[in-house]
C-alpha cells in the first residue's frame, strides 16, 4: 500500500510512542506524507470514541491501532459503529481473542491484521494443539487458579522454559558471568507455546530473545496466519 494515508492511535506513554517511532522509522522519508493523523489517549480516559471520530475525519484509509486490550476493543467497536472501514492494523499486545476480539464483537473484528510470536490459548485453532495441552496440564498441576485467558500466563510459561535451557547450558558453573554468557548464547532454540517457525536467538550484542513475528488476519472467531515468519535479524 505505497500511497496509503495512515491514521495512528497510540497510548501517550513510552509504550505508545515507541510503536509510533517504529512506524516512522520503517516508513523512512515517506512517513511525513503517509501519516496524516496522530491521536494519543491517556489510560485514565473512560472512552476513546472522540479520538476515533477525529481519525476517521482525516480521510485515512489505514488505521494503525497502538492500544492495550480495553481500548483496542473500544476502537474496534467504534470503528464499526461509525462505518469507518480502513485497513486496520492492531498491535499484538491486544491480539488476544478473549481479551479484545470477543469484547469488541467478533462481527466487528473481521479482517483486522496483527502479528504474533506466541500461541493464544483462547484462540480455537489451538484447542487440540500439543503445546497448549501440555500447558494446561502444567497449570492443572502447579497453578490451577490461573486465569488461562491472560496471555501473560503462557508468556511466563515460555520464559520459564527459556530460563531452564540457560541453566542447563551453564552446567555446574552457576556464576553470574557464565549465566550471562549462556543467556547470550541461545541458538535456534524453541519452547512450547511459540508459533511454528519462531526461534529464540541471542548473542553478546543482541540480548532480545525473539526477533520474529508472523502476520495474521482475523477471520470468524480465530486468527488466520499468512506469509512467512518475518525476522528483524539482519541476516534473517
Amino acid at each position: 500500500m505505497p500511497n496509503t494515508k495512515i491514521a495512528v492511535l497510540y497510548q501517550n506513554d513510552d509504550y505508545g510512542k515507541d510503536y509510533l517511532k517504529g512506524l516512522k522509522d520503517g516508513l523512512g522519508a515517506k512517513a511525513a506524507s503517509m501519516i496524516i493523523a496522530e491521536e494519543s489517549y491517556e489510560t485514565t480516559e473512560p472512552t476513546i470514541d472522540s479520538h476515533i471520530l477525529t481519525l476517521k475525519a482525516s480521510g485515512a484509509d489505514v488505521f494503525f491501532d497502538v492500544t492495550t486490550p480495553k481500548f483496542a476493543a473500544q476502537a474496534i467497536r467504534k470503528t464499526a459503529e461509525i462505518g469507518w472501514k480502513p485497513t486496520h492494523f492492531l498491535n499484538n499486545v491486544s491480539a488476544s481473542v478473549s481479551a479484545t476480539m470477543k469484547p469488541a464483537g467478533l462481527e466487528n473484528s473481521q479482517g483486522i491484521i496483527s502479528s504474533n510470536y506466541l500461541k493464544d490459548p483462547t484462540d480455537p485453532q489451538w484447542k487440540n494443539d500439543p503445546d497448549i495441552k501440555a500447558w494446561n496440564a502444567f497449570l492443572d498441576k502447579y497453578y490451577a487458579d490461573a486465569n488461562r485467558a491472560d496471555l501473560n500466563v503462557i508468556y511466563g510459561y515460555a520464559v520459564a522454559q527459556t530460563m531452564v535451557q540457560v541453566l542447563k547450558q551453564c552446567g555446574d558453573d552457576l556464576t553470574r558471568a557464565n549465566l550471562m554468557k549462556q543467556a547470550a548464547s541461545l541458538r535456534d532454540f524453541t519452547v512450547a507455546g511459540l508459533l511454528p517457525g519462531v526461534k529464540i536467538n541471542t548473542s553478546p550484542s543482541d540480548f532480545a530473545p525473539i526477533s520474529q513475528l508472523q502476520l495474521m488476519k482475523f477471520k470468524g472467531d480465530s486468527w488466520e496466519r499468512f506469509g512467512d515468519v518475518i525476522s528483524s535479524d539482519v541476516g534473517g
